[in-house]
């Protein structure tokens, strides 16, 4: 119990490790890397149990219920469903040897220690991770505006004074321009792949 308290004081109940690119095959989460569809990995960090692959178009979480078990739990948070937020980097204090990088994917909490001396590749993963909250609360301000003057739209049409004869022409016209709109925001605005803001500060 005593030993178990003093670990976790100290940080040293489950501490990571930052992976080399030239390691990331040999890693269990590059199995579920899809790799087909060009997903690539940008970052990884493998605890005892726990490892914790950052892929340009989601957050992979291959997670091990005990160290000493061979068994593991895969989760896949797509950046397209589950949105970043909260994004934290606690340095370490004087006594620990871990720092902690903590953020929110939808509405899960993820909280990831990792060995002290690699400070500087993490404050790289905090940017980036930093940079994808703020662009993906912006785009769903500018995708709900967009969807706002759409109905306002709809409104506007269906107040105003056409005959009945032009009715179901001018709703068809204003549906089909509608619904093209929105995809063409959804396309522009609904961020799934972001490679090119990983590329832009991991710094392997």
């Amino acid at each position: 119990m005593l030993k178990k308290f003093a670990s976790d004081a100290l940080g040293l109940s489950d501490i990571g490790k930052i992976i080399d690119p030239q390691d990331y095959d040999k890693t269990d989460a590059d199995d579920y890397v899809r790799h087909e569809d060009n997903e690539e990995i940008y970052f990884l960090i493998k605890t005892k149990m726990d490892e914790y692959c950052f892929t340009n178009l989601a957050i992979i979480h291959v997670d091990g219920e005990k160290a000493t078990s061979s068994k593991r739990t895969l989760r896949r948070f797509p950046y397209s469903q589950f949105a970043i937020s909260d994004v934290l980097l606690e340095t370490a204090g004087t006594i620990d040897r871990d720092i902690e990088i903590k953020f929110t994917l939808g509405n899960v909490p993820m909280s990831i220690d990792v060995q002290k001396d690699q400070i500087d590749r993490l404050k790289d993963l905090y940017k980036a991770l930093l940079y994808i909250a703020e662009k993906t609360y912006e785009n769903n301000i500018i995708l709900n505006k967009a969807e706002q003057s759409l109905d306002k739209a709809a409104t506007i049409l269906h107040n105003s004074r056409i005959s009945e004869a032009n009715t179901a022409d001018q709703y068809k016209a204003l549906t089909e321009f509608s619904f093209e709109w929105f995809k063409n925001a959804r396309e522009q605005y609904h961020e799934k792949d972001f490679g090119r803001i990983f590329e832009k500060y991991i710094n392997n």
